[in-house]
């Protein structure tokens, strides 16, 4: 990837219904050659596609936890994934360092709700405890963009 690699994914983080014209007017390219890029990009991997931000609050699902997850014993990531997959409410999931085996990102449409979801995660048959966080309100949300300076 060169400096126009990262120019061009800058573009389409900002407005991803940018067309191969207006990213190029801004990169110094013509629409084709951006077209050119983009298609290496998503081969390669590094664009994982185009879609819609959404806020799920609009869709009924605002209320939020971030939820440590502690196991019995030695799990592996793909044990706690297949455990966690059929959770609608789980909207991400991590492995971490420290105590927790993972933190799980949770969406619900009200309080009751969330303790639904936390019950059923609770459930699952090789977790142990959970010690859940609701979120009051989001103070930064950030997507991924190129280094600077890239």
């Amino acid at each position: 990837m060169d400096s126009i690699d990262h120019r061009i994914i800058s573009c389409l983080v900002a407005d991803a219904r940018s067309s191969y014209a207006e990213i190029g007017s801004t990169v110094g390219l013509s629409a084709p050659a951006v077209k050119r890029r983009v298609d290496k990009l998503l081969d390669a991997g590094v664009l994982r596609g185009f879609t819609a931000v959404v806020d799920p609050e609009a869709l009924g699902w605002g209320t939020e936890a971030f939820v440590e997850v502690h196991c019995h014993g030695n799990i592996r990531p793909g044990r706690l994934r297949a455990g966690l997959e059929p959770l609608a409410e789980v909207k991400a999931a991590y492995t971490v360092s420290g105590s927790a085996d993972a933190i799980v990102h949770l969406r619900a449409a009200s309080i009751h709700h969330m303790e639904t979801a936390l019950e059923r995660l609770r459930a699952v048959d090789f977790i142990d405890r959970t010690v859940s966080t609701v979120v009051l309100s989001t103070l930064l949300e950030r997507p991924a963009t190129p280094k600077a300076g890239g």
